[in-house]
């Protein structure tokens, strides 16, 4: 898998639309979900460049390339996009789903 040059990681709970935790390495974040049994999602995430972008720049879509100018005018697309090729896990009452 593929890391951004600079990145963060975000945990968003499970049935949630916001983050419920931002942290600079794995390791703190999966002590902490750990310690609040938490189910939901940690993802690496680019900063300053949205997922949509970076995966664009790094080749990281699993779309047809003559697709992405189509792609790149969907408001809908570009808010939920995320490759499946950048890290991420998945949790269920604070373990590793």
């Amino acid at each position: 898998m593929k890391k951004p040059a600079n990145y963060i990681w975000i945990f968003v709970g499970t049935n949630t639309s916001f983050p419920s935790g931002i942290f600079t390495s794995k390791e703190l974040a999966i002590e902490w979900v750990k310690k609040h049994n938490l189910t939901g999602t940690l993802s690496l995430m680019p900063l300053d460049e949205g997922v949509f972008d970076w995966s664009v720049r790094n080749d990281m879509l699993t779309i047809k390339k003559e697709k992405i100018p189509e792609k790149s005018k969907d408001p809908h697309f570009i808010a939920s996009c995320f490759p499946a090729s950048l890290e991420h896990y998945h949790f269920e009452n604070g373990s590793v789903a």
